[in-house]
């Protein structure tokens, strides 16, 4: 089964959680990581049955202002582009050091162009090995 979980401020800065699709489900939590344990076991005790709610996919609905959802969009976004970067980058350096080696150059040198240590190196090369 799949559900959406509401997640919302009250005063006090707790988290109250709603199952839309079934409204008398409910529970609070502390934190937002209190909050998304305690879901489950609402919807364990509403169902009578802890595989079921285990297993049922839990789609999030945080309630947030305007600026705030705009800023968090952006701080994933900006987290998602960096990691498929650093992914490029690590596979450019692999390349790097691959053809350094085949050039003849020692590790320690090939690691002094790449900006890296004689080890990251000797790893990148492994690695490199490995793929062929």
């Amino acid at each position: 089964m799949r559900y959406t979980v509401r997640y919302e401020k009250d005063e006090s800065g707790a988290w109250n959680v709603q199952l839309k699709e079934l409204p008398g489900v409910v529970t609070y939590g502390r934190t937002l990581k209190e909050a998304r344990s305690r879901v489950r076991e609402a919807l364990a005790v509403w169902l009578d049955d802890w595989a079921a709610a285990k297993a049922a996919e839990l789609v999030e609905d945080v309630r947030l202002p305007a600026d705030a959802k705009r800023a968090l969009k952006a701080a994933r976004d900006g987290r998602r582009k960096a990691a498929e970067l650093q992914a490029r980058a690590v596979e450019a350096t692999r390349l790097a050091v691959a053809r350094l080696e085949a050039a003849g150059l020692s590790l320690q040198d090939a690691g002094e162009l790449v900006g890296l240590t004689r080890q990251r190196v000797h790893q990148l090369g492994r690695l490199s090995a490995k793929m062929r």
